[in-house]
């Protein structure tokens, strides 16, 4: 297709179309160790700091094209590591949104793309597979490739080292800006940020202070206090910069006045600075009450004191506390809060001010006395219960005692009812005998009868012997 035309047209009817156009627009030139210099000036001054903290290392390499630069990190890490701890504390992100430069990347290198390596590097760190080099598997485990938008993304986080080498020049400088802020975000406050030759961060020196301003090599400044981001952009001049000094002021104010704890703020003229919306409902304080001296104010000292605990806390210059203060809420309900008042030290030490807030703790204390009570009634049904078991174990006691005399006098029982049954077998013995003998009785009796009845002349009747 030579006709622009012809190819939109074909660009609406092929969608795919746009993927291979984009990766076709991207410029993807790197190699390892680009820049000499660069890297050995990592590898001596850098590195060797962070391999010296403990625990985890995070590397993220934004832009990595297809992946030399991710790679060249993880051989300083592993070479000054060692293996094991490479493997075991290093992990490496190396993001672009080339997808096929991240499938060459994970794919290997031909011949020539690594012959700028050292043959022993070479040799330690590349596997040949077929007509490719990649990366050995065990060192290949802590890098991580996958698809990642710098401007619109969100950054990866808790980094010790940030590399995005000749990636900046191609945004605009509104775009590097937000970039720059993510990038500011993403490291740790000892973090390194590793850039290419033609990037140089000038207007950014809020974020990034230089390592060494020759090589690209950056370290975090620490987020600045919001008094020193006001300074700053007011400094700048412009109406842009101090529409958005109000605005953060007015941010802060609100934040102030909308914190649902009463809270008052006192400089150290003892002039009332603020009183937020809960402290003016709780103290009936009218807001035209700002600016002036507290001593004035019925506030200072009804309901409740708080001139002693403020003197205190600029004389010992450390916090304080009242606790149990009993107040009414705007609504007339009894509460219960504790005071704290904390003095406002300025960077040189001089006490500035101070905070009183106030703390609804009537829930709290509720909650703790509901607490005393369900374990007063605890161990009153604790005590019940051992009661009840001391009871239940004298009757289980006193029911093995029964047991034990109910299966002894059962052996009793059991043994006289072998006596009665051998006694009454020994009866029914006699018994039989004596019936035999009463029925012989009987018989010679009956004879006897019969002969004697027979008989009308005396007789006498002799046995066999006469």
């Amino acid at each position: 297709i030579r006709d622009f035309r012809v190819y939109h047209d074909y660009l609406q009817v092929h969608p795919e179309e746009f993927a291979i156009l984009f990766d076709k627009i991207l410029i993807n030139v790197t190699e390892f160790f680009r820049d000499t210099q660069a890297w050995d000036y990592l590898a001596k001054n850098v590195v060797p700091r962070i391999v010296a903290k403990s625990g985890d290392i995070r590397i993220w390499s934004a832009g990595s094209s297809s992946g030399e630069e991710a790679y060249s990190a993880a051989i300083l890490l592993c070479q000054a590591l060692g293996e094991e701890a490479y493997i075991d504390r290093v992990k490496i992100y190396a993001t672009d949104v080339d997808e096929q430069a991240l499938s060459k990347a994970r794919a290997g290198y031909s011949a020539k793309e690594v012959g700028s390596l050292d043959a022993e590097i070479k040799d330690r760190f590349f596997e040949r597979q077929a007509e490719r080099f990649v990366f050995r598997a065990a060192l290949r485990r802590p890098i991580i490739f996958g698809r990642h938008d710098v401007t619109q993304d969100a950054p990866i986080s808790r980094l010790d080292l940030l590399i995005c080498r000749n990636t900046l020049i191609y945004f605009t400088a509104e775009t590097q800006g937000r970039i720059l802020a993510r990038f500011h975000y993403a490291l740790d406050d000892d973090g390194y940020l590793f850039l290419g030759r033609a990037e140089m961060l000038l207007t950014h020196a809020a974020l990034f202070t230089p390592v060494d301003l020759k090589e690209r090599i950056f370290t975090k400044v620490a987020r600045l206090q919001l008094r020193e981001r006001l300074v700053l952009l007011a400094q700048s001049g412009s109406m842009e910069a101090s529409n958005q000094v109000a605005r953060q002021l007015r941010v802060r104010e609100l934040a102030t006045e909308g914190t649902p704890s009463p809270q008052i703020v006192v400089d150290s003229l003892g002039v009332l600075v603020s009183i937020n919306q809960a402290a003016r409902e709780l103290f009936d304080v009218p807001q035209s009450d700002t600016g002036r001296a507290l001593r004035d104010l019925e506030v200072s000292y009804k309901p409740v004191d708080l001139r002693t605990p403020i003197d205190r806390v600029v004389r010992e210059r450390r916090p304080t506390s009242v606790q149990g203060i009993e107040l009414k809420r705007s609504d007339g309900t009894p509460a219960t809060f504790d005071l704290h008042v904390v003095p406002l030290i300025d960077e040189d030490g001089s006490v500035v001010g101070t905070t009183i807030s106030l703390f609804d703790v009537s829930a709290q204390i509720q909650l703790r006395t509901d607490l005393v009570r369900m374990r007063q009634e605890l161990q009153s049904n604790k005590e019940e219960l051992e009661t009840t078991n001391e009871e239940l174990q004298s009757t289980v006691e006193e029911l093995e005692t029964t047991n034990e005399e109910l299966q002894s006098t059962n052996e009793e029982l059991e043994t006289l009812n072998e006596e009665l049954e051998s006694t009454n077998s020994e009866l029914n013995s006699i018994n039989s005998d004596l019936a035999m003998r009463r029925g012989e009785v009987e018989r010679l009796n009956t004879l006897l009868l019969a002969i004697t009845g027979n008989i009308e002349l005396g007789a006498a009747v002799l046995d066999r012997t006469g």
